[in-house]
């Protein structure tokens, strides 16, 4: 066997696989960073492995500077096993880690250091060793230049064996791995230095540098890239295939002549390998298109990859609201399937959202429904049906199951998100309420001591004097209670009690020339907080009686009924309409009120209370009646109708 054309081919295909290597490592640093260093150590190796092959063509100066580069090859390392091994706080025993972090460049402009003086200084010479012409061997500066490789390389590979600590699991698997191979590719190189210390030995461990790569970039990537896992796996099965075939080949080049194929007999056995081989590689190579032809003229349609399902994924959780949900679902699925998809999103009756365009085929996500595709997320049923779809190929259907699968997880997932972010909504209210209460009854407390002084020393001033003072004083106490019942915590007492009676004791304070009128059943019984409901009652009263004063034909009336699901509760007035600014949603804010004398907060206080009786209160327009407030309660079971 040719030693040394045996020597110049593993070199070679180390080199090819190195360089190879580095730019795959170097594209898919883009998204980890920390394989870039590892992609210039692969680079590194390409370059000494080929100053090795340019000595074997007589390139001797070429070759030697190549070689005399390999400190950077351990200095790449060293930035390698820096970035991918990270130290926590709470491990002091591997502080001095963070320590060469911090000065990692300088090893690197070191090292570029010793490579330049190397090169100016003699350091090589190059001798025959076992067949081969020409072999490198260090001299002068070059030990140098070696010690300093080799004390760098064993630098790299301390920090990743201690800082295996700083991991579990798959991460501290992963670094035993990386320093395992570092290890033997350092001991593999060794070989290369026998001959430099005077053993004209064979470097045969050399000869085995390209699996060392394969296992190093390997032990690195496996527990981060599924896609190394499924190359490796394939890998595996050609390795077995290869062996196989060679086994295959010898037993059968041992039976030609037994079978009558003396032709066959007399082909040398490796030729015969050669060839199967590369009938084997062909093979391989054409199995994967192949297989993709049969699959599409099988299943005709677009190919679901994980990719695809990966991006749809991606896109379909980054909608903020329904709609914008549905319009992208809507667009993702509209390619693949080669026609407009309608996307619905349901939640029982109600539709939170569809995309605007029409189509025959619908897409029905709902929280309802018998159909057996589900998804249960955070306690809410959801499920899709596809309407439609007679039309579609079954690999075509396929793809619509798998995406309303993807379109059902999204929309859990979008309930979830929008209902905790309102439950952060209503605490952040309520903690603002609550502040404001504290607020509140801090000021009530400063502001009424004052208020009394001024009372008592009005009684020295005259009559008319104390009559103007001791009106502001009421109306300055009426603001004070308000802001207390507005900002502070409303604890509703319910109970059940007829309406009528306290309707009627209210209009008893009407002011003369206001007539009343009343039209609530005597059996209608309300479930409300009674305090709290004469406080509304008293408000809108108060409200209508200041514009009704000293008007001609003043008259309010109160109207009540029930329905199935609410009692209904109208204020009527004839009094001047309100202005048309304050029914834009600004009528129940504070401090808008146009009536003078009032504090501004009494229908804000109105909208409080009904609103925390689980009601509501609105203004509707009413031909015969220029106001109209209207008061929706619900009905709760014992009420009488």
């Amino acid at each position: 066997m040719d030693l040394a054309l045996l020597f110049e081919t593993m070199l070679g295909l180390t080199s090819l696989s190195a360089l190879w290597t580095g730019l795959w490592l170097w594209w898919h640093a883009r998204f980890q960073p920390v394989l870039k260093p590892l992609a210039g150590f692969c680079a590194m190796m390409a370059v000494w492995c080929g100053g090795h092959l340019a000595l074997q063509h007589d390139l001797l100066l070429p070759g030697k500077a190549l070689i005399l580069a390999n400190p950077l090859m351990p200095a790449f390392f060293l930035q390698f096993a820096l970035a991918y091994v990270t130290t926590q706080p709470q491990q002091p025993q591997l502080r001095w880690i963070e320590w060469l972090r911090q000065y990692q460049s300088w090893f690197l402009l070191a090292s570029v250091l010793v490579v330049l003086l190397s090169w100016s200084q003699p350091s090589a010479r190059v001798q025959a060793l076992y067949g081969m012409p020409v072999f490198f061997l260090f001299d002068g500066f070059g030990w140098f230049n070696l010690a300093y490789t080799v004390l760098l390389g064993m630098l790299a590979h301390w920090v990743l064996w201690r800082g295996r600590h700083a991991y579990h699991g798959n991460k501290h698997h992963s670094v035993v791995a990386i320093s395992m191979t570092a290890g033997l590719g350092l001991l593999l190189a060794t070989s290369f230095v026998f001959p430099s210390l005077g053993l004209n030995w064979y470097p045969y461990p050399m000869l085995v540098l390209p699996l060392y790569l394969v296992l190093l970039v390997y032990s690195v990537v496996r527990y981060q890239m599924l896609a190394v896992n499924a190359f490796a796996s394939r890998a595996l099965v050609y390795l077995v295939m290869g062996l196989l075939l060679l086994l295959l080949m010898a037993l059968i080049s041992s039976l030609f002549g037994q079978f009558g194929m003396p032709a066959l007999a007399a082909v040398p056995g490796w030729q015969l390998w050669l060839y199967s081989s590369l009938l084997l590689l062909f093979a391989a190579a054409g199995y994967r298109p192949a297989s993709r032809l049969a699959e599409r003229l099988i299943f005709p349609g677009v190919q679901l990859s994980e990719a695809m399902v990966s991006r749809w994924q991606q896109q379909l959780s980054g909608a903020a609201d329904w709609q914008q949900l549905a319009d992208q679902a809507a667009l993702l699925i509209r390619q693949p399937l080669k026609q407009p998809v309608q996307i619905c999103l349901l939640q029982g009756p109600e539709i939170l959202a569809q995309s605007a365009e029409t189509s025959g085929l619908k897409l029905l996500v709902s929280t309802t429904g018998s159909d057996e595709h589900s998804a249960d997320h955070s306690g809410n049923q959801w499920q899709f049906s596809i309407a439609g779809e007679q039309g579609l190929t079954p690999t075509l259907k396929l793809t619509a199951e798998v995406f309303g699968s993807l379109l059902v997880s999204s929309s859990a997932r979008l309930q979830s998100a929008l209902a905790l972010a309102e439950a952060q909504k209503q605490q952040l209210a309520q903690q603002h309420l609550v502040e404001l209460g504290a607020l509140a009854a801090s000021m009530a407390h400063e502001l009424r001591n004052p208020l009394n002084i001024i009372s008592m020393a009005s009684a020295a001033v005259d009559a008319e004097l104390r009559g103007h003072i001791q009106t502001q004083l009421k109306r300055a106490d009426r603001l004070i209670a308000d802001m207390l019942v507005y900002a502070g915590r409303l604890q509703l007492q319910p109970a059940l009690f007829p309406l009528q009676p306290l309707v009627q004791s209210l209009l008893l304070q009407a002011p003369d020339g206001v007539r009343t009128e009343l039209a609530v059943p005597a059996e209608l019984q309300l479930h409300a907080d009674p305090y709290r409901m004469q406080q509304v009652l008293q408000n809108l009263f108060d409200n209508a009686f200041a514009f009704l004063r000293n008007q001609p034909g003043a008259c309010l009336r109160v109207e009540a009924k029930t329905t199935d699901a609410e009692v209904i509760i109208r204020v009527l007035n004839n009094g001047p309409a309100l202005d048309p600014a304050l029914l834009d949603g600004q009528l129940f804010r504070p401090f808008v009120s146009k009536r003078a004398g009032g504090s501004g907060l009494g229908l804000a206080i109105v909208a409080r209370i009904i609103l925390a009786h689980q009601g509501r209160i609105q203004h509707d327009p009413d031909p015969d009646w220029p106001v109209c407030f209207t008061l929706y309660l619900p009905v709760v079971s014992g009420e009488i109708r």
